[in-house]
Order: structure tokens, then sequence, then C-alpha cells
């Protein structure tokens, strides 16, 4: 027992990973142990856990887990995390960074039909019992843009393609990607926005991107296109957004992200006619422990075996 490595899982639904590590043949070279979100860990699980999965931890304890040397953020965004007065400097972060792959690509192109398809009106008339004729408008030929493009935006570009889209994007270091017709630098977003008939944010929450979405952005998108936001809901200026709307500067907005969850119900966006409100269903998955325990257990096993780490959050970044 004594040269096991403490792993302290601080999660409500633990079955997932507790049977990953013993898929992975890793028991006999760790000692686990459980801990409810709502309970705090003990001054003895505080001195002994080497390696800690969480989805935040709140200021002050990471100090006082001295040997603590690598934390598993269960979410991809880290804001929380980052913005830890105390977060120990030597501590590795990793984050669950592609463990949406599934999920979000799928919601996102859900969007995109609710956008283009009139499947809502047509609910809202079978309601009524009314039958008006609408002409559904064609995804093929038109042009998706997408700021962040990262594994989820590769997804979605393969997908798009598929439906004969146009993909151009942003990466903060360009390269080649499959799917993806045109990769540009950060710097030229604004050139993404105005090509654009659908513009989709993945980009994550930093000092670099709060607000990133504002009036002048905003002005040069097509009148005709529409903004879909399943990153952070920091990324947009949430009232020059309801003013473009309102003043039809562009189409309309999915926004599955917000800066307070629950959206507050005196919130603009509910009544800005063009808005659709999604609850934050972007990420979840039936199956999201599942996904995320595979990552936990292959970084659990690299950590056990001194190899470098997958996903280490780069704390300049932000991400």
């Amino acid at each position: 027992m004594t040269n096991r490595a403490h792993v302290l899982l601080w999660t409500d639904n633990t079955a997932a990973y507790l049977d990953a590590i013993k898929e992975a043949g890793l028991t006999d070279r760790v000692s686990v142990e459980t801990l409810p979100r709502k309970e705090k860990p003990s001054t003895d699980q505080l001195a002994r856990t080497e390696a800690l999965m969480a989805a935040t931890v709140p200021p002050g304890l990471l100090p006082t887990m001295p040997r603590l040397r690598w934390a598993q953020a269960m979410t991809a965004g880290v804001e929380g995390w980052l913005a830890l007065p105390d977060l120990p400097p030597r501590l590795d972060l990793t984050c669950a960074r592609g463990t949406h792959t599934e999920s979000m690509p799928e919601n996102i192109i859900a969007s995109l039909f609710y956008v283009a398809k009139p499947l809502a009106t047509a609910a809202a008339n079978t309601k009524a019992g009314k039958w008006v004729h609408t002409v559904a408008q064609p995804l093929t030929g038109k042009t998706l843009g997408i700021l962040g493009l990262g594994a989820i935006g590769q997804e979605v570009a393969r997908m798009a393609c598929a439906f004969g889209m146009k993909v151009i994007g942003t990466k903060r270091r360009p390269q080649p990607m499959a799917h993806v017709d045109e990769m540009l630098p950060a710097e030229r977003s604004e050139e993404v926005l105005a090509r654009s008939d659908y513009v989709l944010l993945l980009l994550p929450a930093t000092p670099a991107t709060d607000n990133f979405i504002n009036a002048e952005r905003l002005a040069k998108m097509k009148p005709t296109a529409w903004l879909l936001n399943f990153g952070r809901g920091h990324l947009i200026k949430d009232d020059d957004l309801v003013d473009a709307v309102n003043q039809k500067q562009i189409a309309g907005a999915v926004l599955d992200v917000f800066r307070e969850e629950p959206l507050p119900a005196e919130h603009p966006f509910w009544r800005t006619e063009g808005i659709l409100v999604l609850p934050h269903i972007g990420g979840p998955h039936p199956q999201r422990d599942r996904f995320v325990a595979k990552l936990f257990v292959e970084n659990l096993g690299r950590f056990l075996d001194g190899a470098p780490l997958k996903e280490v959050v780069d704390r300049t970044a932000g991400y």
C-alpha cells in the first residue's frame, strides 16, 4: 500500500472512473478515494493526495495539499482553476479537452438546421392547425466560419463538408486541417466574420477573448449571417448582440453559453426576436463520464510512469 499513488476522485459519479482504472490494470498501483462534491476533503486526504480529479476547487484548498503533483479538471474550460489566486505554479494541470467531440458537433449541426430549415415554424403551425408553405434554405454552398478551430471545430467541419458547405476558420497556430478550406491566424478573425454565412464561436474564455464579439465586430458580419456561440458566454458583449439583432445588422444568434447560468429571467436575450437561448446543451452526453474517464485513466498511467501528460493547460494562453 505504501508504494501506491494516492488519488482523490472529488465528484459525485465515480463508477466510470473506478471501472476505467480497473480495466487499465492500474488498480494495484493506486490507492483511490472518492468524495462527493458537497463534502470537503479531510485533513488526512489533503495530506496524502498526489493526484486529484475534480470539476473545480475552492480558493485556499490546493496549498494545503503538500503532496499534490497533478490535477485533472473534468471540463475543457479551466478559467475557474486559472482564476485561483493560490494555484501552485508547479502543479501539473490538465483539462478534459477533446471529450465533447461526440455530443457538441452534433448539437452544433442541429442548430444550423434549426436556422436554415423551417422546422420550428412548422412545429408552431402544427399546434395552430395551420398549413403554411415555407421554403428551406440550403446549407450547400454556404460558408461556415469557425473561430477557434480545435478538435470540436474539426469534427464540425467534417460534418459541414458533407452538406456541401465551405469551411474557413482561425487557430492560434494555423496549420492545414482536414475538411477546412482555409485556415487563418487569429489576427484575421474579422475576415472570417465578413465572409461567413454562419459564424461559430468555439474560443476559450481568456482575458484576450472577453467581449470578443462586440459592436465593431458584429458590424463586420453580413446582415444575413447567423452567430452561433458554443464556446464561452464571456466571448460576447451581450448588449451589443441584442442591438445588432434588433437593428437587423445580423439575422440572429443561437446561444448555448452565457456569462451567468442559468440565464436570469430578466435578461434581454429571452425577449429578443432572432435569438434562440439553449440551456447549455452543447457538451452534455448521457455517457459523459465515460469519455472523461478514458482521458483521466490515460493520464493516470502516464503520471504513474513519469511520462508527459495529455491536454496540459497552457497557463499563459489560458486553456
